[in-house]
């Protein structure tokens, strides 16, 4: 018997199974292959992918991410967080400060403990109110920028760093302002470079 020819590319016909198809093209039939179409639940469910299966999220769950996503949300954290590291910050720049509790009138008088404790806690609170303003007006143009645009990438920040330093220095002029916008949006960009 003389074996049969096939030509090449082709495969050869016989009873044999055919063999599973790989799982990552599965993945691209749903993405870009016949089985593309909207968005759907079940197009990108782990578990018909091949992936570990996972169970679907309760109303709460939902509830929760949204509400952690939303902008008042990330403001809010932003203003705590801002509040707690200006605080913090206060105190230490006032604990190296070999002004705190000096007066003027009489300069040679060594101020007492408490004297020292109640300005390290005003220049606290004062750097504390400073940064959570800070934090909340940046987080907040943040959120709304990414949302308007649709997008998360390093023009979000930029531009919401003008927005944020432009406002600050616009209780100053019109000069003030746009040289806050100038360098807030550079000092955002930079952090922004070294954090993504």
């Amino acid at each position: 018997m003389a074996a049969a020819r096939f030509p090449e590319g082709s495969a050869r016909a016989g009873p044999g199974p055919e063999p599973a198809p790989l799982q990552y093209s599965l993945l691209l039939e749903h993405l870009v292959g016949a089985r593309r179409g909207p968005r759907q639940a079940r197009a990108l469910d782990p578990a018909a992918l091949g992936g570990i299966p996972a169970p679907p999220k309760s109303e709460e769950q939902k509830l929760i991410e949204r509400v952690m996503e939303s902008c008042g949300f990330k403001a809010a954290l932003a203003c705590v967080g801002g509040f707690v590291l200006g605080g913090a910050f206060g105190v230490f720049t006032a604990g190296i400060d070999t002004n705190v509790g000096f007066d003027p009138k009489d300069p040679y008088r060594t101020p007492t403990a408490k004297e020292v404790l109640k300005d390290m806690g005003q220049r606290g609170m004062s750097y504390a109110k400073n940064f959570a303003i800070v934090g909340a007006m940046f987080s907040c143009t943040e959120c709304l920028v990414e949302s308007y645009r649709g997008k998360s990438d390093w023009k979000n920040s930029v531009i919401s760093g003008c927005i944020t330093g432009g406002a600050i220095g616009f209780r100053a002029g019109l000069k003030a302002g746009t040289l806050g916008c100038g360098g807030f949006a550079a000092f955002s960009a930079v952090i922004d470079y070294y954090l993504r």
